[in-house]
């Protein structure tokens, strides 16, 4: 199945020019034929094109399903943006393949990047979510501060995974409570630093590990986004 993505297609039934070149130019489609269309926000759409251009293709809504995610509960990675970009922007597809409702690029003592296009982001993440068959595209927010992340950010679930073995953690796989609302703090190549894992500890976040192996950051991240779909899906 090839998904095509209009984010505003109810008021504007009109594919987006990537997509109108892909569709015409790359497939040949042509009038009449019969495309999905989805909008990000959950809702897959049959259309009809009713006008094949190749920079905006327009089409007619023939019929809407919702397309919900295949998991219950919020799952938010925060995590340190890794200091080559191309390595950040695996992730971000990666995540959005496994299953992500959200992606916060976190601004940590010892982070390696303190910039981040979202929009770039965001264009990786909507070509996952059309790869993978997926309607609804996770929120990429703006860099966040450590600190901010931890007074705003409330979910049921709150988990911060770190290197040093001078504080105790426990394995995240022990930990997670399938189907509960959760955020997993994820830190930079050069770990969090002592007073940000103090004060994560002192707002309810519980110290894990992802396994014995000493992993990447953008690797973390994705072990420890899957983790929580593997127990989810176990405890159906």
């Amino acid at each position: 199945m090839i998904q095509f993505y209009a984010p505003n297609i109810i008021e504007n039934p009109i594919l987006p020019e990537s997509d109108s070149q892909h569709c015409v130019r790359v497939l040949r489609m042509k009038e009449g034929d019969i495309i999905d269309i989805i909008d990000g926000k959950g809702y897959r759409y049959t259309c009809r094109i009713i006008d094949a251009h190749p920079k905006r293709a327009h089409v007619e809504i023939i019929d809407r399903i919702s397309t919900p995610l295949t998991w219950s509960n919020n799952i938010i990675i925060a995590v340190a943006p890794t200091k080559h970009i191309d390595r950040m922007e695996w992730m971000v597809e990666k995540l959005t393949e496994i299953g992500v409702n959200q992606i916060i690029p976190l601004l940590c003592q010892h982070s390696e990047r303190k910039e981040i296009k979202v929009e770039r982001l965001e264009k990786i993440a909507v070509s996952a979510m059309k790869q993978s068959l997926k309607a609804t595209l996770p929120t990429i927010s703006p860099i966040t501060s450590f600190k901010e992340v931890i007074q705003k950010i409330n979910t049921e679930q709150k988990y911060i995974a770190y290197c040093d073995t001078s504080i105790p953690r426990k394995l995240l796989s022990d930990e997670y409570i399938a189907h509960k609302d959760t955020i997993i703090l994820i830190g930079p190549e050069g770990d969090f630093s002592i007073e940000e894992i103090q004060l994560a500890l002192s707002n309810n976040y519980k110290p894990i590990s992802l396994g014995n192996n000493r992993l990447r950051t953008e690797t973390a991240a994705i072990v420890a986004c899957d983790t929580c779909h593997i127990i989810n899906q176990i405890n159906h």
